[in-house]
């Protein structure tokens, strides 16, 4: 088993290296967007093969690209061309559906490539040197370049750990710098039902960020109220620099995305840190499609004030990338994240099993079952709910020696049958406190 990381290595390049550098990813680019426009006019192909045969002594020629670059450049184009179709066929099918009244517009002209990255293969474009020194391929030769990075991924990197494969060269904007980001695989011992010892379940949203929950009656409640402020500051800075519409507040809007959007992703790697522990079953609820099935009632100019910010907020849920950062850390730390149905897991009472809808009034922060009467924290319940059928789950691995990582849940019949199944768990009294005496403000009980 292994699990994929990526290295941000910092190029220390002198002037006339960067220059080298530019050049050739300034090269890389134009074949790029060249290689885009054969490919649009051959059908929209998206085979490399054939893409390769109509450019590769164009690109050698023309752009002056070594012999690996030119086969990388078809490579590329072709996948994007592939991942457009996908989206293509998936708008094609909503229509069809009446989801949508939107048509996708991505493969109305070739895509254009902007960013100056490189695709570069490893021991063919660069390779590892002594003295901490990277070698890369430019247009006029290679070169010699120091680099730094974080001190365990340099370390996987030198003692070879972990597995070296391609890289990007990236270049950042607002400071100068060329970066070489480095795919490294690292093995990972596979994991038996027996080197388990913790079970978790996570329940995310929107006011609260995740909840955390094991069957030891440890919780962890991490908020989402200052990220949905800074949020908000964020909106209100885009719609000023989106009025003014110059090129200043252009360059200003292109450093605010980049901003916000690392604002959030260091947000969900503390969250993941603190949730994921060692040996830990860690149960994460499968969302797939869930914007599709809590589609706004109005949107738009139909929509009220309240009701468009909380469209913004549902359209900037960051959950699948919480789920990942979560997923990969609990590899690394000798644990396993395993996605379990996440039907009515707010609805359905941990203390008696009761399901309906009327258990959560008005939708608010607070779970009261119709039936034995429990109150407890909304989150709270759709945590330990996941936690319960995660267990379920580690039994069935425990008999089969297998795990299910994505139940199949697409149908109103496979529901009923997993609700049924689901019907049976029960939360021991004693491990449940009372609504009141839980503190949903990030600390473990």
């Amino acid at each position: 088993m292994g699990q994929t990381l990526t290295a941000k290595l910092k190029l220390e390049a002198t002037s006339e290296q960067k220059e080298m550098l530019r050049v050739a990813s300034l090269a890389y680019r134009d074949a790029l967007n060249f290689t885009s426009e054969i490919a649009f006019e051959m059908c929209k192909t998206y085979n490399g093969t054939k893409i390769q045969k109509e450019v590769y002594y164009t690109l050698r020629e023309r752009f002056n690209l070594p012999s690996q670059m030119a086969c990388n450049v078809p490579r590329q184009v072709g996948a994007v061309y592939k991942s457009l179709r996908t989206k293509l066929k998936q708008n094609e099918a909503a229509l069809k559906a009446g989801r949508t009244k939107k048509r996708y517009k991505g493969l109305d002209k070739p895509p254009k490539f902007v960013s100056r990255t490189c695709t570069l293969n490893y021991q063919r474009d660069y390779s590892f040197v002594k003295d901490q020194k990277v070698s890369v391929i430019t247009l006029n030769g290679r070169i010699k370049v120091n680099y730094q990075g974080y001190s365990k991924h340099l370390e996987m990197i030198n003692s070879g750990v972990a597995k070296i494969g391609a890289a990007k060269l990236w270049y950042s904007k607002p400071t100068k710098t060329y970066y070489l980001l480095v795919s490294l695989e690292v093995e990972v011992p596979k994991l038996i039902p027996t080197d388990i010892n913790r079970v978790m379940g996570v329940d995310v949203g929107e006011r609260y960020i995740a909840v955390a929950a094991d069957t030891r009656n440890k919780t962890q409640f991490f908020s989402g109220k200052e990220v949905r402020h800074k949020a908000s500051r964020y909106v209100r800075a885009r719609k000023s620099l989106q009025r003014k519409g110059n090129r200043s507040a252009t360059r200003r809007l292109v450093a605010l995305s980049g901003r916000e959007r690392r604002f959030i992703a260091d947000t969900n790697h503390y969250i993941a840190k603190q949730v994921v522990t060692p040996n830990t079953l860690i149960g994460l609820e499968n969302l797939t499609h869930i914007r599709e099935r809590t589609r706004p009632k109005r949107k738009g100019k139909k929509a009220s004030k309240k009701q468009r910010k909380a469209n913004r907020n549902k359209a900037s849920w960051s959950f699948a990338e919480l789920h990942s950062f979560i997923d990969y850390k609990a590899v690394l730390s000798d644990s396993l994240a395993v996605k379990v149905n996440a039907h009515y897991t707010s609805q359905a009472c941990p203390c008696c099993g009761h399901t309906s809808k009327e258990n959560r009034p008005n939708k608010g922060l607070t779970f009261v079952c119709q039936q034995c009467g429990y109150t407890l924290h909304a989150d709270l319940v759709g945590a330990r709910n996941v936690a319960l059928r995660v267990l379920l789950s580690r039994q069935e691995w425990e008999s089969t020696g297998r795990i299910s990582a994505v139940p199949d849940v697409s149908g109103d019949e496979t529901k009923t049958d997993y609700r049924f199944r689901y019907s049976g768990l029960r939360w021991s009294q004693d491990a449940i406190p009372n609504f009141n005496e839980v503190t949903p403000q990030g600390s473990t009980e």
